[in-house]
């Protein structure tokens, strides 16, 4: 796995360093050209006929140079001047873009270790929890809490688990097909709390026709993050619209608020990490440490499908989150 990302950092390292390169060295190339060209007919300029033909006068000296090869040379010197300033913008921007590739292995470095740190207390949480939910009455009031706890550890777990993944290979292997619908319905059910203390309302309408590859926890994941963000940004008494289609041959998850739109950021960034947006329904930032909206690109991407801001405005935001269909 180390290997594995080892590799994709250097080539998003050296993607980078190839794509400023180049700009650097178009926009030199130009100016070469430019002072070359004024250089040129400036020359040119100099060498009127009727000043060649003129003797010189004492102590004068004149130099009689050949148009051609003036024209030769200065094409030389430009391509000599193009081709050394390519060469050093793309050590220049090698040597510029190597701190991204080394802050790339570090945070995805970090993530693992912590992710691998959070498992085994988890895993032992959900096992004290089990033990708990075992040794109840079938009639003891605590029993529905307690499975509710131990349902939290085990999306805990889950979301842990979605996390290693991020920090390893870009694509995963498909699952067996799985109706999309259910673990959309768990996420909404998960979030009916938190929308009740916001006094949204959320919808959601259960379609069974559509399958697709992606493990359930993994669309969960998804759907929790998605939901979440929404409902941050939904005013009190909207109401957030869920919804499930088959377009051709993709799954589409939709989710839909109310909210003022997004402001304060090109929408295409809002699934880049740490980037912020401000709510000005609630007037809260939002931050996108961890999951979130990044990890549903990335899980999105691995899977081979995609996700994006549908549209956005006074009216609402809607994220469309395509992947392939069973």
């Amino acid at each position: 796995m180390k290997r594995s990302r080892d590799t994709t950092e250097s080539l998003e390292v050296r993607r980078a360093s190839r794509a400023v390169a180049l700009q650097i060295t178009i926009a030199s190339g130009a100016l070469v050209v430019a002072a070359v060209g004024v250089a040129f007919f400036f020359v040119l300029d100099q060498l009127r006929p009727a000043e060649v033909k003129e003797p010189p006068a004492p102590g004068e000296h004149k130099i009689y140079i050949d148009t051609t090869a003036a024209l030769i040379a200065f094409v030389i010197v430009g391509v000599l001047a193009i081709v050394i300033a390519g060469v050093l913008s793309i050590i220049v921007t090698r040597r510029a873009v190597r701190p991204l590739g080394e802050a790339l292995e570090v945070q995805r470095n970090f993530v693992a270790d912590a992710s691998h740190e959070l498992r085994t207390p988890l895993a032992v949480l959900d096992a004290r929890l089990q033990v708990l939910q075992r040794s109840l009455a079938a009639d003891d009031p605590s029993a529905p809490a307690i499975a509710e706890l131990r349902s939290d550890t085990r999306t805990l777990i889950d979301v842990v688990n979605d996390l290693l993944l991020a920090a390893g290979p870009e694509r995963e292997t498909p699952a067996d097909p799985s109706p999309l619908a259910e673990p959309v319905e768990k996420a909404v059910q998960s979030l009916q709390v938190l929308a009740r203390d916001n006094a949204v309302e959320l919808r959601f309408e259960r379609h069974d026709d559509v399958w697709t590859t992606i493990p359930p926890t993994s669309m969960q994941r998804c759907a929790v993050a998605l939901l979440d963000n929404a409902l941050t940004h939904s005013p009190v008494g909207s109401s957030v619209t869920v919804d499930v289609r088959l377009d051709g041959q993709d799954a589409v998850l939709t989710v839909t608020d109310q909210g003022a739109g997004i402001t304060g950021i090109d929408p295409a960034r809002v699934f880049d990490r740490f980037a912020r947006t401000e709510s000005t329904t609630t007037g809260r930032t939002r931050t996108g440490f961890g999951i979130g909206l990044a990890l549903v690109r990335e899980i999105a991407v691995r899977y081979g499908g995609t996700v994006a801001v549908a549209s956005t405005g006074s009216a609402g935001t809607s994220i469309e989150m395509r992947v392939p269909s069973a």
